[in-house]
C-alpha cells in the first residue's frame, strides 16, 4: 500500500528541512515548496494527503491559499502553522476550513501526530492517535504568546462560530471577562448587544428582576416595567460573572430557561423567548458547591458544556513583558507620561507570583506610571514598589483593626476603582461577617441560639444572616435539613 504523502509550504527553509525530516521518520512521503502556487500545482494534479502551511509566505498568505485548497479539494485537510500567533489567526484558520492551527514555535511530536489524525480522519493511514497540546482584550486582539495563551487560543476558535454555553474558569484578575467579550466579539453575534451581571453584586432578591425583568407593581418599589438582562442581550451574548455566586432560587429559574428555551418577567405572564447566548464565570470550585448542596448539579452539566480555564500570571511569566509595554501604552493613552521598564527590571515583574494576577501588574504600572517622573522605570523602582507590597503580607500580632485594614488595602490593589455595582460595603462587609458566624457556629457546635449569644445579636438575626450569607450550618450539613 502506498504511503500518504505530506504536502508542506513554508518560505523558511530550517523549517522545511525539520519538517521533512520528521514526515519521512513518520513514514510518510513529503513534498516541500516555499511558496503557494507549487503547492496548488500539486493540489490541482490530485498530489498530497494532507497538507502543512504557513501563514506569512511570499505571493499569497496561507489564509489566501485556504478557501482555494478547500474549493479544489473539500476533503483534503490543511494544517496551518504560524509565527504570528495571535487569537484573529487561529479564528480565521478555523472559519477558512483548517483542520488544525498551530502556533511557532510547534511541539514537533505534537504535529506529527495531528497529522497521523488528520489523516485517520479523512480515509488514510495514521500511525498514531493525537492529544492536541499564545493577549487581555483590547480591539478584538488579546495579549500573549505563551503556551498556556495557545492553548485558550485554540478553544476560542472552535467556539466563536458555535452556540454551546461556554463556562470560563480561573482565579481573579486573570481576564475572564475579556476572554467572554473575545467570543462575542468574534462570533456570529458580534453586531448584537454584550451585557454582563455579576451575580456576587447584585443583592439577593434582585437577581431575578435583574435577569428577566420586572413588571409595573411586580413587587415594592417596582413603579416601572423593566428590561432584564436576558432581554437586553437578546439575540447577542449574555455573560453572567461569578455564577458561583448565584441564589438556588435564582438557580432553579435559569435552569428553566436553558431547558425550555423561554421566560417570563417578575410579574408577567407572557413567555418570552430567550436568544441570548450565555457565557458563564466562576473563580469557585462549582463541583465542590455542587457537593454541598449550593449549586444545582443539572444547572452545572447545562452551564458547563465547554469548559475554559483562565491561566493565572504565574502560568504564563512569558507574557509580562508584552502585557507591561501593553498597559504601559494604556496608561499613556490615558494622558499619563510616556514610560518604560528597564530591560533589567523585567525579571523582577517575572518573578513575582502576582497573587493579583493580570490585574494586579495592570494597576501597578499605572501606578508606575503616574508616581514616578523618571521616564524608564528601573529595577530600583520596580524592586521598591514589589517590596513593599510583600510587606503587606498579615503579620499575626496585629491589632484586628490594622488587619481589616491591610485586607481592604490588598482588595483596592487588586482591584482598582473597578469597584462593583453595589458599592464597597456591600462587597466586601460579607467577607468579614461571613467567616466571623462560620467560626462562631463550630464552637458552638452548630447551636443558633448559643451562637447568637456570643454574637451580641438574636437568633432571627443571625438565621437572616445565615441565609443571605449561604452558610452551610452542621445540621444541614448532614441531614440536608435547617437547624
Amino acid at each position: 500500500m502506498t504511503s500518504p504523502t505530506i504536502l508542506v509550504a513554508d518560505d523558511d527553509k530550517a523549517i522545511c528541512t525539520v519538517l521533512e525530516q520528521a514526515i519521512r521518520r513518520q513514514g510518510y512521503n513529503v513534498l516541500v515548496t516555499d511558496n503557494a502556487k507549487s503547492l496548488l500545482s500539486w493540489v490541482d494534479a490530485g498530489k498530497g494527503n494532507a497538507v502543512i502551511t504557513d501563514v506569512l509566505m511570499p505571493g499569497m498568505s496561507g489564509l489566501e491559499m485556504l478557501p482555494l485548497l478547500k474549493a479544489r479539494r473539500p476533503d483534503l485537510p490543511v494544517i496551518v502553522i504560524s509565527a504570528q500567533n495571535t487569537l484573529i489567526t487561529a479564528v480565521k484558520a478555523n472559519q477558512l476550513g483548517a483542520y488544525e492551527y498551530m502556533p511557532k514555535p510547534f511541539d514537533l511530536d505534537v504535529l506529527m501526530q495531528c497529522v497521523d489524525k488528520s489523516l485517520i480522519a479523512h480515509g488514510g493511514q495514521g500511525t498514531s492517535s493525537l492529544q492536541p497540546p499564545k493577549k487581555i482584550m483590547e480591539n478584538g486582539h488579546i495579549i500573549g504568546r505563551s503556551p498556556a495563551m495557545q492553548d485558550i487560543y485554540r478553544i476560542l476558535a472552535r467556539v466563536v462560530g458555535v452556540d454551546l454555553t461556554v463556562m470560563i474558569t480561573g482565579e481573579s484578575g486573570t481576564g475572564k471577562e475579556l476572554i467572554a467579550r473575545a467570543i462575542h466579539a468574534l462570533g456570529k453575534r458580534k453586531n448584537k448587544a454584550f451585557i454582563a451581571l455579576n451575580m456576587a453584586a447584585i443583592p439577593k432578591e434582585l437577581v431575578e428582576s435583574e435577569l428577566f425583568g420586572h413588571e409595573k407593581g411586580a413587587f415594592t418599589g417596582a413603579l416601572a416595567r423593566k428590561a432584564g438582562a436576558f432581554e437586553q442581550a437578546e439575540g447577542g451574548t449574555l455573560f453572567l460573572d461569578e455564577i458561583g455566586d448565584m441564589p438556588i432560587e435564582a438557580q432553579t429559574r435559569l435552569l428553566r430557561v436553558l431547558q425550555q428555551g423561554e421566560y417570563t418577567t417578575v410579574g408577567g405572564t407572557k413567555m418570552i423567548a430567550a436568544k441570548a447566548r450565555i457565557i458563564t464565570a466562576t473563580h469557585r470550585d462549582l463541583e465542590a458547591l455542587v457537593k454541598k448542596g449550593i449549586f444545582r448539579e443539572d444547572l452545572y452539566y447545562r452551564l458547563n458544556v465547554v469548559s475554559l480555564k483562565a491561566p493565572p500570571l504565574r502560568e504564563r511569566r512569558e507574557d509580562i513583558a508584552e502585557l507591561v509595554n501593553h498597559f504601559l501604552n494604556r496608561a499613556h493613552e490615558k494622558g499619563l507620561p510616556r514610560k518604560e521598564v528597564s530591560q533589567k527590571a523585567l525579571p523582577l515583574l517575572q518573578a513575582h507570583n502576582w497573587p493579583g494576577n493580570v490585574r494586579e501588574l495592570e494597576n501597578l504600572i499605572y501606578r508606575l506610571a503616574t508616581l514616578y517622573s523618571e521616564s524608564v522605570i528601573d529595577e530600583k523602582i520596580i524592586e521598591k514598589e514589589l517590596t513593599a507590597k510583600s510587606a503587606r503580607v498579615v503579620p499575626h500580632d496585629l491589632p484586628l483593626p490594622e488587619i481589616i485594614r491591610m485586607h481592604v488595602q490588598t482588595y483596592f490593589n487588586s482591584h482598582g476603582d473597578a469597584l462593583p455595582c453595589a458599592g464597597i460595603y456591600d462587597r466586601l462587609m460579607p467577607l468579614f461577617e461571613k467567616p466571623l458566624i462560620e467560626v462562631t457556629l463550630e464552637v458552638t457546635d452548630g447551636n443558633q441560639l448559643k451562637a447568637a449569644q456570643l454574637l451580641g445579636i438574636n437568633r432571627n438575626t443571625l438565621r437572616k444572616k445565615i441565609s443571605e450569607l449561604r452558610i452551610e450550618t452542621l445540621r444541614k450539613r448532614f441531614s440536608g435539613k435547617e437547624d
